[in-house]
């Protein structure tokens, strides 16, 4: 299969793409309602949901609920699961192991500006050169000076885009990467050439976390990789309604809450 059919799993045909991020078990505690929300995913998938990012173990023992949805596989996992600011990560697969479940792409991250920088950048490379012998597409989760927001400029748009376009250069063929919900988001994207996810960003209420998709749709993000935005919500098919439209319409972050109000689960 061409690479260009696997991207074209991971992302709609207007090039977008609403990613559920159930990949928690992988590097967090915090897993609350992402086996629910796996179960669910058949319905999410005809409410407008994409592709989902999945652990080794969802991919193998939740298979048949991702039968009509892009799956990107998670190949790293931290070092430290009940240290929430994920430390350190490892390899823990790869791209043959996607193949088996029939992933139609792989995800780790990496972390530009980190004391493991050199190690989280040698395994991008390695899936590199390993995606292109077998046209899987690479998703770089780059986040500059590791997983949490812990200073500035871990935040500081120039710096993601910086850690974005470092790792492009490596052979990501998508970035998903934080947003810091300012204009200067745009620096981001247009740094990279490659499409851009943005990670689904805090928990909050909706009108507020509509208006931060609306933010980086605006920016020129192609879509949002969401965890327990959708998860964890109450309406998760509501959810993803709304999401959708923000993604694939242009929806305002007032029509996405009319959505969202509009749908009973």
């Amino acid at each position: 299969m061409s690479k260009t059919r696997r991207m074209n799993r991971i992302f709609a045909s207007d090039g977008r793409s609403v990613s559920l991020a159930l990949d928690g078990f992988g590097f967090s505690e915090k897993t609350a309602g992402v086996d629910d929300a796996a179960r669910k995913v058949p319905l999410m998938a005809e409410h407008g949901l994409d592709n989902v990012l999945v652990t080794y173990g969802q991919a193998r023992n939740f298979a048949e609920y991702f039968t009509n949805v892009g799956l990107t596989l998670r190949v790293d996992t931290t070092t430290a699961v009940y240290d929430g600011s994920v430390p350190d990560n490892m390899p823990a697969f790869d791209v043959t192991d996607a193949l088996k479940f029939g992933a139609d792409g792989v995800v780790i991250m990496n972390f530009p500006g980190a004391h493991n920088e050199r190690a989280t950048n040698e395994f991008a490379a390695r899936l590199v050169r390993q995606s292109a012998d077998w046209n899987v597409p690479f998703m770089c989760e780059a986040l500059p000076y590791g997983y949490p927001v812990t200073t500035p400029e871990s935040a500081d748009p120039e710096k993601i885009a910086t850690a974005a376009r470092f790792s492009e250069e490596l052979g990501a063929d998508i970035i998903k990467t934080r947003f810091s919900g300012t204009d200067r988001d745009r620096l981001i994207v247009e740094n990279c050439t490659v499409p851009v996810l943005a990670l689904g960003g805090p928990k909050s209420d909706h009108e507020t976390y509509f208006g931060f998709v609306q933010h980086v749709i605006a920016c020129g993000a192609k879509g949002v990789a969401v965890g327990r935005n959708i998860t964890q919500d109450p309406k998760p098919f509501a959810m993803v309604s709304a999401l959708g439209a923000l993604v694939h319409e242009d929806a305002t972050a007032a029509q996405a809450m009319t959505i969202y109000n509009e749908i009973n689960d």
